[in-house]
C-alpha cells in the first residue's frame, strides 16, 4: 500500500510538471520596422512603420511565457525597441548604447525573456524621434485566470505631419508658431480685449513667456490608430475592460465616458482596489485599466481629449444610436498665468507658499478649467452670441493618486536606504530640460548597490508636468496609502509638487529614470542609475564609446536662420545652439555705400538656472561711408569710425524683466557699446513688434505679420537705413 501510494504522488508531480509545462510556452513574434506587411500567428497586420499613423500590432501573452520576439529593421537608419514597464534582463531593455546595442539597418535583433508579471504595457523605439513617427505598440501579458468579461487595448497618439526633427529644432529656436496654432498665443491685444493687461505685464515682468500646459500643436490624435474607433459587440448592460496605453510622444489626455462612471482597476500593469471616478487625466506613457458598462442600448463615446483640449479622439462602445459628450472648453489661459505670477519670482524659481502639494491632490491648473470655475464675463458674452457653447455640468470626480491603493501589502524591506533630491528644471526660453539644472550628460551615472533600498524625492519646479518613468523597476509612490501604497513605473509630477518614491534594488547593470515627455527626454532631462560591480553587458562591448552616443542627444547643435529682404536692403542671422552654447552671426546689407553694410559674429555660453547671463567673444565688421564732414559719436564721447572698422570684441547679454536683452561689450579699439533689444512682442496672435537701441546711437524698431511657419511680411524703420517693407524668411 506505502509503494502504492507513493507511485500516484510520483504520478502526481509529473502531471503537475506536465501541466505546467505546456502552460508556459515561448511565443514568437516577428516584428519588423518599416513599411511591409508581416504575417504572425496566422494574421495579416501592419508592420511597424515610421511615418506611418498606423501604431504598431498587439503583442499578447499569458503571464509565465516566455517572449520571443524577433525585431527586423528595414529602415535605412537604426532602431531599438524599449519594452515599457517589464522585468527583464538589463542587455534587453532596449536603450541604445546604455541597455542594448543598437538595431543597424538590415539587421534581426533577437529578444528573449520570461514574462514574470501580469498587465497592460507597451513598446516603442528609444531611438531619436522615431516614437512620433509612429514606432510603438500595445504589449498585453494576461493573468492565468482572466475575469470573464470582455477586453480590449486602447492605445491612445499624438500625430503631427512635420518631421518631428524640425519639431525638435523649432522648440528650441523658440517659434511660437505651435502657439499660433493652437490659439495659445496669449498676445496684449487678446489681453486688452479680455481684461487681463495687467497679468500679461507682470508675466513679463517676472521673464516669462506665455503660459501653455503642452508643447507641440498636433494635427490629429488617435485611438488604436484611427481618429475614431468602435468595439460594438457590446450589449447593453454588459461592462468591457479598456487597457489604455497613452503611446503617445508628448500628449496628456482626459478620459470620460458618456455612459456614466470609470472604474479604475489597474495603473501601470499592476491591479489597484477598483476605484470609481467621472474623469481622468493619463499622463504621456502611463497606462490604466478601466471598466465601463453600458447604460443602455446605444453607442456610447469614449473621448479622450488633449490637455491642451484642441482637439479629442473618440472610442465608441456599443451599438446603435450615438452618445455623445460635448467637447471640453477651452483653457483659461490668462487665469493659468494670473496664477503662475503669483507663484513665479523676478529671478525665474517657483515658489509654492508652502501649501506642499503632492500626488496631484491640488491641480494647480484648476483656475483654467471653464467647466469647475465658469466662464469669464468675456466668454460669456460670447456664449450669448452664440460664438462658443460650453458644457457646465459637475464633472463630479476627477482621479488622482491618492486614491490608487495596492491590493497586497508593497512595503519594502528594511534594509539600508539611499536618498536622492531631484529638482525638475527648465527653461522654456531655451528648451533645456534638466535636473537639478543639468542634463544627462553633464553628469555621472548615479552608483546604488544591490539589496538597497532607494529613495527619491521629486521636486517639480518647472511650469510644466513631467511624466518620470523608471526602467526595470516598480516603485512604491508614497500617496498616503500606507503598507498598502501603489506600484508604478510611471509618475506625473505637477508644477511645484513634491512626490516619493522608493523601489528595491534587485537588478543589475544601467537603467534609465527619464521625463517621458520625447521631447524633454531628447533635450536632457534624465539620469542613469548603475549597480556597482555589475557585470560587463554583452551589448555594449565599448562602454566608453557608447556612453558618449547617448550623450549625443541633449549635446546636439540646432540651427535657425532668418533672413530679411526689404525695400530698403536686406539683414539676417543664423544661429547654432545647445544646452549652454551658441554660435551667432547677423549681418545688415544696404543698398549704397552710404547704408553701409556690416556683420557681427558671437560664440560665447549660457550661465545660471534659467540662462539669463550669456558671456561671449565676438568679430565685429562695418562699412558706411559718413557724408562729407560727418562725425558720430557714441554716448560714451567716443568717436565712431564706420570705413571698414574691424574689431575684435568680448561682451555680456543679461535678460532683463519684460524679457528684454542688455548687451555690454568692449572691443579691441576700446570702445564700449550698451545695447537694449527685444524681439517678438506678441501683439497680436501674428502681428510681432521688436525694437533695438544701443549706446552708439543706432536704433531699429520694427514690425512682422507671420504668415506661414516660415514666411512672414515685415515692415521697418532702421537708423541707418531709413524705412523700408518687404518679406522675412526664418527657417
Amino acid at each position: 500500500m506505502k509503494i502504492l501510494i507513493q507511485l500516484i504522488l510520483i504520478l502526481l508531480v509529473l502531471l503537475l510538471n506536465l501541466v505546467s509545462a505546456s502552460a508556459q510556452k515561448t511565443v514568437r513574434y516577428d516584428l519588423y520596422i518599416g513599411d511591409t506587411l508581416v504575417n504572425y500567428s496566422g494574421k495579416e497586420v501592419r508592420a511597424l512603420s515610421v511615418n506611418s499613423q498606423i501604431p504598431g500590432p498587439v503583442l499578447t501573452f499569458t503571464e509565465g511565457d516566455t517572449a520571443e520576439i524577433y525585431v527586423h529593421n528595414t529602415l535605412q537608419e537604426e532602431t531599438s525597441i524599449h519594452w515599457h514597464g517589464i522585468i527583464l534582463p538589463n542587455q534587453y531593455d532596449g536603450v541604445p548604447y546604455l541597455t542594448s546595442s543598437p538595431i543597424k539597418s538590415g539587421e534581426t535583433h533577437l529578444y528573449k525573456f520570461p514574462l514574470l508579471q501580469n498587465g497592460t504595457y507597451w513598446y516603442h523605439s528609444h531611438t531619436m524621434l522615431q516614437e512620433q513617427d509612429g514606432l510603438y505598440g500595445a504589449f498585453i501579458i494576461k493573468k492565468r485566470q482572466n475575469d470573464s468579461i470582455p477586453e480590449y487595448p486602447l492605445l491612445l497618439s499624438d500625430w503631427t505631419d512635420m518631421n518631428p526633427k524640425e519639431v525638435h529644432r523649432s522648440l528650441h529656436n523658440a517659434n511660437d508658431w505651435f502657439a499660433i496654432q493652437k490659439g495659445s498665443t496669449q498676445n496684449y491685444w487678446q489681453a486688452i480685449r479680455e481684461g487681463y493687461l495687467k497679468t500679461k505685464v507682470i508675466n513679463e515682468w517676472k521673464r516669462m513667456l506665455a503660459m501653455d500646459v503642452s508643447d507641440v500643436y498636433y494635427n490629429t490624435f488617435l485611438s488604436n490608430g484611427h481618429f475614431s474607433t468602435e468595439y460594438s459587440d457590446i450589449k447593453p448592460g454588459k461592462s468591457v475592460r479598456l487597457r489604455i496605453i497613452n503611446g503617445s510622444a508628448s500628449t496628456y489626455f482626459w478620459i470620460r465616458f458618456a455612459g456614466g462612471k470609470i472604474k479604475v482597476v489597474a495603473n501601470d500593469g499592476i491591479d489597484v482596489v477598483p476605484v470609481e471616478v467621472d474623469r481622468m487625466l493619463i499622463a504621456v506613457s502611463e497606462t490604466y485599466d478601466i471598466i465601463v458598462t453600458l447604460p443602455d442600448s446605444g453607442s456610447y463615446e469614449l473621448q479622450s481629449t488633449s490637455e491642451d483640449r484642441t482637439k479629442y479622439t473618440s472610442l465608441w462602445i456599443g451599438q446603435g444610436e450615438k452618445h455623445k459628450l460635448l467637447p471640453l472648453p477651452k483653457l483659461k489661459y490668462f487665469e493659468g498665468m494670473k496664477m503662475m505670477n503669483s507663484m513665479m519670482t523676478t529671478g525665474g524659481k517657483m515658489n509654492d507658499m508652502g501649501m506642499q502639494m503632492s500626488n496631484q491632490q491640488m491641480d494647480m491648473n484648476i483656475v483654467m478649467y471653464p467647466e469647475l470655475t465658469g466662464v469669464s464675463k468675456f466668454d460669456q458674452k460670447k456664449k450669448d452670441d452664440n460664438i462658443n457653447t460650453y458644457d457646465l455640468s459637475d464633472p463630479g470626480i476627477t482621479l488622482n493618486y491618492s486614491m490608487l491603493k495596492s491590493p497586497e501589502v508593497t512595503t519594502l524591506p528594511e534594509t539600508k536606504e539611499s536618498i536622492y533630491h531631484f529638482e525638475l528644471t527648465g527653461n522654456m526660453n531655451r528648451y533645456v530640460w534638466s535636473i537639478n539644472n543639468k542634463t544627462v550628460s553633464e553628469t555621472d551615472k548615479i552608483l546604488i548597490r544591490q539589496g538597497e533600498k532607494v529613495k527619491i524625492i521629486l521636486y517639480n519646479n518647472s511650469m510644466m508636468r513631467h511624466p518620470m518613468h523608471l526602467h526595470g523597476h516598480f516603485f512604491r509612490l508614497l500617496n498616503g496609502q500606507g503598507e498598502y501604497s501603489p506600484l508604478k513605473n510611471v509618475v506625473d509630477i505637477m508644477p511645484m509638487e513634491t512626490d516619493t518614491l522608493e523601489f528595491a534594488a534587485t537588478e543589475s547593470g544601467d537603467w534609465f529614470f527619464h521625463c517621458h515627455i520625447l521631447y524633454h527626454m531628447m533635450s536632457g532631462m534624465g539620469r542613469i542609475f548603475s549597480y556597482e560591480n555589475s557585470a560587463p553587458n554583452p551589448q555594449i562591448p565599448d562602454p566608453e564609446m557608447a556612453i558618449k552616443m547617448l550623450y549625443k542627444d541633449d549635446r546636439a547643435f540646432h540651427a535657425m536662420l532668418h533672413v530679411d529682404l526689404a525695400s530698403n536692403g536686406s539683414d539676417g542671422e543664423f544661429m547654432i545652439a545647445n544646452t549652454r552654447w551658441k554660435f551667432q552671426t547677423e549681418w545688415r546689407l544696404g543698398l549704397n555705400h552710404h547704408h553701409g553694410y556690416e556683420t557681427e559674429a558671437h560664440f560665447g555660453r549660457y550661465f545660471g538656472r534659467n540662462q539669463f547671463l550669456f558671456t561671449y567673444l565676438g568679430y565685429d565688421f562695418r562699412y558706411r561711408k559718413l557724408h562729407s564732414g560727418e562725425i558720430e559719436e557714441n554716448i560714451f564721447k567716443q568717436t565712431n569710425s564706420k570705413d571698414e572698422r574691424t574689431a575684435i570684441c568680448a561682451g555680456i547679454q543679461y535678460t532683463l524683466p519684460l524679457l528684454i536683452i542688455a548687451d555690454i561689450r568692449i572691443d579691441s579699439d576700446y570702445k564700449f557699446r550698451f545695447q537694449l533689444m527685444r524681439e517678438d512682442i506678441a501683439l497680436s496672435s501674428r502681428l510681432r513688434l521688436q525694437f533695438m537701441g544701443n549706446s552708439d546711437l543706432e536704433y531699429m524698431v520694427g514690425l512682422k505679420y507671420i504668415a506661414t511657419k516660415y514666411i512672414s511680411i515685415t515692415t521697418h524703420y532702421d537708423s541707418d537705413m531709413g524705412i523700408g517693407a518687404g518679406l522675412s524668411f526664418t527657417y
